[in-house]
């Protein structure tokens, strides 16, 4: 049977929201749901707390485009430390050493440095040509990648991230994605403390244990399903230093990007800390995410519903009749194969999505109330 969305279309629409670093995906739904005050809000593809930047956030009818807009390309842009690995591949995990010692006293090279000149760094970290060979030769078009244990991926209904903390062993197979651009825009060579991840970097002497490294600012584009943190990971065992991400912003999801053509519409949001004590006597800090627009303006900045399945979708132009139609679960004529939202182009009137058949007719999958 079709499935009917209800809710007024004033109700409806989705934001570009610029995520900040330290609340959860989740979290910026919760402050949505507030800001809104709907309950029926969702998002389009998790972001790390650590990460920031492109967030699709759904309300209302507009939570049905979320499913499509999850499976759209991204970009990303990253910084990778070369020269140190972590247990989670990024900065928020604990440092460990590439492949065993004996990898780890070759590659920060502890004992053999003289005077840690830039030079000197150079010639032991791999230099940036070096660096796009392995890239261009291993990492670009179709690869394979094993996403890191500590990921939200289900292994028999439970999250890989909450079997690594358990000191289970998580095996998770490799999975096919494709990067369509991996640009240096940036490489900085120096050293970092070897004892903890995301330390600045700095000249060889400002810690007793420093790892010589070289931080990469990158580009990636990528399809769906692509985790940056493994690129990180495979890209420094390629090279044979280790590697792990520092830094993740994500400037695009398919057509939703935060400047260009969608800047009125981007929404920026930060981070409020609440320290309290629990039940048990234990001092706990939260942080939650607030929207920086609430109430009209928040509203003015939505995409309409028109828009958003122009956005989200290919689209088809249909009459009012053929409206009414798809509304009463009957198949309209329409040309093409494949899903897209039928759309009445005079009035923006989204009616529904639907799935054409290729034999010239369209069958509504999901219905919207007029």
């Amino acid at each position: 049977g079709v499935d009917m969305a209800s809710q007024g279309p004033q109700t409806s629409g989705l934001l570009i929201v610029d995520k900040p670093q330290g609340v959860t995906s989740h979290d910026v739904v919760a402050a949505a749901r507030g800001a809104l005050h709907t309950k029926k809000v969702g998002h389009a593809g998790t972001l790390d707390p650590m990460a920031t930047g492109v967030l699709v956030i759904g309300f209302g009818n507009a939570t049905r485009l979320l499913n499509y807009i999850v499976d759209h390309d991204k970009t990303y842009e990253a910084t990778i430390r070369l020269g140190q690995s972590t247990d989670t591949d990024d900065a928020d995990g604990t440092p460990i050493a590439p492949d065993g010692p004996a990898a780890s006293a070759g590659c920060a090279g502890h004992g053999t440095r003289r005077d840690g000149t830039q030079e000197d760094a150079d010639r032991r970290m791999p230099d940036r040509a070096a660096v796009e060979r392995a890239i261009a030769e291993h990492f670009l078009g179709d690869i394979e990648q094993v996403p890191n244990a500590f990921s939200a991926i289900k292994i028999n209904g439970q999250r890989a991230y909450d079997l690594a903390r358990e000191g289970k062993a998580v095996e998770l197979k490799a999975r096919p994605v494709t990067i369509g651009e991996f640009t240096v825009l940036d490489a900085r060579y120096g050293y970092a403390d070897a004892s903890r991840a995301g330390a600045p970097l700095a000249a060889a002497n400002d810690f007793p244990s420093a790892a010589q490294v070289v931080d990469l600012d990158v580009r990636v584009s990528c399809s769906s399903g692509t985790y940056i943190r493994a690129l990180a990971r495979d890209l420094g065992a390629t090279l044979g230093v280790g590697g792990h991400l520092t830094r993740l912003r994500r400037t695009r999801v398919g057509r939703f990007v935060l400047d260009g053509d969608h800047a009125a519409h981007a929404v920026t949001a930060h981070v409020e800390t609440r320290t309290f004590t629990n039940r048990d006597g234990e001092t706990v800090t939260r942080n939650r995410a607030v929207l920086d627009a609430a109430g009209e303006e928040l509203l003015s900045r939505a995409l309409t519903m028109a828009d958003a399945v122009a956005a989200a979708m290919q689209t088809v132009a249909i009459s009012g009749h053929d409206a009414a139609e798809l509304r009463f679960g009957r198949r309209i004529p329409c040309g093409g194969k494949g899903i897209a939202a039928a759309v009445v182009p005079e009035t923006g009137d989204v009616a529904a999505i639907v799935e054409r058949t290729g034999r010239g007719e369209a069958k509504p999958v999901t219905v919207f109330a007029a």
